[in-house]
């Protein structure tokens, strides 16, 4: 019997895991020019880190477990409350702002469809000890940089301000106004309606905001936002006001943001945002601000734009083979040198040269290093796959050779 792996995981081939790293390696290499440094935390946490400020519907999809001792457990649904916990417990003595970066698996038992799994990844930093505009606008421009640097070309960056929907909803409870946030977020409108609320008609007209910066000064007196959007502007970040994003969690309390791909359909978003309050779990005010892209979108976004292919065969390959078994000593002796340069395998299972030579096609390889008779007088034969040349070369002059490819 076939055991199949579970329903909204997956496995990751070879080819998938050379674009996946990739990726992951620009992602990693700006997210620390920019001087953010990396942490990693538990794949699990006490399910009471995320009961208060999570929000309900995170909570009705997480994967909620006890241990054997009884202690209620849960699967990270996202990153941003670890990372906070991190800190309070061992690292606010650190000064401030702290730059934090991370690249994790997170879990949710939702329904699996196109870029959306029930284990799926995160790429995210937090900034904490500010959540100033100036503060904002790095992160804005920091997602930015990293999607210009992977060649994403059909993304919008949307830009909305939960607090002048908080405003608005002031004088219900803060779960009535989740509640009315998540409908929001989701664009049911229709399903809004039906509360009828009160200044629904002034709750409408922010959310059906279709204007620039200029327009919004009338409808808004946020000094921050409309510093934000200044910055924006001068770094010359395009962007569009939404004003209509409320995210899916309920800990974002000011500026929020979101990037799409035009390539998606519905699971477009891949990156998401902002300003957040979760010091009150830990009993004092903490100012932060991230962002996280979601890998698996991510991915998926630079597939539909063509944006990796070939990637991971830009480097040279070889392939040493043996024609009897007493050489295979010195094809060590050999692949050490090799692997100063290059990707270097050994031929292992005995094979013909004519099947050799067909796996070393199957695979990609570019070089056949052949060792028979002559490797007694330190000779060995090499094989261009790719132009089907072949030449001599004294193992005195290999390192010679590789260095000139």
């Amino acid at each position: 019997m076939i055991i199949s792996r579970v329903k909204g995981t997956r496995d990751f081939s070879p080819e998938e895991m050379r674009k996946w790293r990739y990726v992951e390696n620009i992602i990693r290499k700006i997210f620390e020019r920019y001087g953010y440094e990396e942490i990693l935390t538990p794949t699990f946490e006490y399910l009471e880190l995320f009961l208060k400020k999570s929000g309900d519907e995170i909570i009705q999809h997480a994967y909620v477990f006890e241990d054997k001792s009884g202690r209620k457990l849960i699967l990270r649904p996202e990153e941003t409350t670890p990372a906070i916990r991190f800190y309070v417990s061992g690292l606010r003595n650190r000064p401030h702002p702290l730059r934090l970066y991370y690249i994790v698996n997170c879990f949710r038992y939702e329904e699996p469809q196109a870029g959306r799994y029930r284990e799926f990844w995160q790429a995210g930093v937090e900034i904490i000890g500010t959540n100033s505009p100036e503060a904002v606008a790095e992160l804005i421009i920091l997602a930015n940089n990293v999607l210009e640097d992977l060649g994403l070309k059909n993304y919008e960056i949307r830009i909305g301000n939960i607090k002048l929907l908080k405003n608005i909803l002031k004088e219900y409870d803060e779960k009535f106004q989740n509640k009315i946030l998540r409908l929001i977020d989701k664009k049911e409108f229709d399903k809004l309606k039906s509360f009828k609320l009160k200044n629904e008609d002034e709750l409408f007209r922010i959310i059906n905001f279709k204007g620039d910066k200029n327009d919004l000064i009338n409808i808004c007196n946020d000094e921050d936002f409309i510093n934000l959007l200044d910055y924006l502007d001068d770094a010359s970040v395009k962007y569009k006001i939404d004003l209509s994003i409320a995210r899916g969690l309920d800990y974002y309390s000011g500026i929020v943001f979101e990037i799409h791909s035009k390539k998606l359909g519905a699971q477009k978003q891949i990156c998401g945002g902002g300003v957040y309050s979760l010091g009150e779990l830990f009993g004092f005010d903490i100012k932060a601000c991230g962002f996280a892209f979601g890998l698996d979108r991510l991915l998926l976004a630079l597939e539909k734009e063509n944006r990796l292919k070939n990637i991971g065969n830009e480097d040279k390959r070889f392939l040493i083979f043996i024609f009897d078994k007493k050489y295979f000593r010195k094809a060590i002796e050999i692949a050490k040198i090799v692997r100063r340069y290059f990707r270097c395998e050994i031929e292992i299972m005995r094979k013909k040269i004519k099947r050799a030579l067909e796996y070393a096609i199957n695979k990609n390889i570019d070089f056949l290093i052949i060792l028979g008779e002559e490797i007694e007088r330190d000779v060995i034969l090499i094989k261009d796959l790719k132009r089907n040349i072949q030449k001599e070369i004294h193992i005195n002059n290999l390192e010679d050779f590789l260095k000139n490819l």
